[in-house]
């Protein structure tokens, strides 16, 4: 039995951050469409239904708007979430740095992150994820045909690489 299968035995729910861009490179307090988490949130339900999934736009929509104080304890906040998580979905079609350090909290707690992203070649993207791919289907195949139970499953037993060798090359 995996663990995700025993985690929902025991009525513990497997935690999925799903981090990735949101404003991105602009220059004002707008976000980019968002609809990649809904993308995510379906490829995972389908096959963990009980999942806990951490959307941080679905937690915190209003967040480019809030003062400093309360983003500040978001931003800081949310990186501590993905380091508890199970995993970290990150959705890279370009650089963020929210997402990067969101990338890093994970790693250094030693939660696996899974990358989205064109930019496989990338070293921080390469060396901080445990599987890249190169759009969302691919990701989505991989979740259906078990990987992504096979990752968690594997967390215990396994630390980080730090190699990036165990990542999907771009089809």
């Amino acid at each position: 039995m995996g663990l995700i299968a025993e985690k929902v035995e025991r009525r513990e729910s497997v935690r999925v951050f799903i981090s990735g861009v949101m404003q991105g490179s602009r220059q004002d307090k707008a976000i980019e469409d968002q609809g990649y988490r809904r993308a995510i949130t379906r490829a995972v339900r389908a096959q963990h239904p009980a999942a806990e999934i951490v959307d941080p736009q679905a937690l915190f929509p209003d967040s480019p708007a809030y003062d400093d104080e309360h983003a500040r304890q978001v931003f800081f906040g949310l990186m501590e979430a993905a380091a508890g998580a199970d995993v970290v979905i990150a959705y890279l079609p370009e650089a963020s740095m929210g997402t990067a350090m969101e990338m890093v909290r994970a790693y250094d707690a030693g939660t696996p992150v899974v990358s989205i992203s064109p930019m496989g070649t990338n070293w921080f993207v390469r060396f901080l994820s445990r599987r890249v791919f190169p759009t969302l289907e691919v990701f989505g195949e991989w979740v259906e045909e078990g990987g992504l139970e096979a990752l968690i499953s594997a967390r215990a037993a396994t630390a980080p690489s730090g190699l990036g060798t165990d990542r999907l090359e771009a089809t």
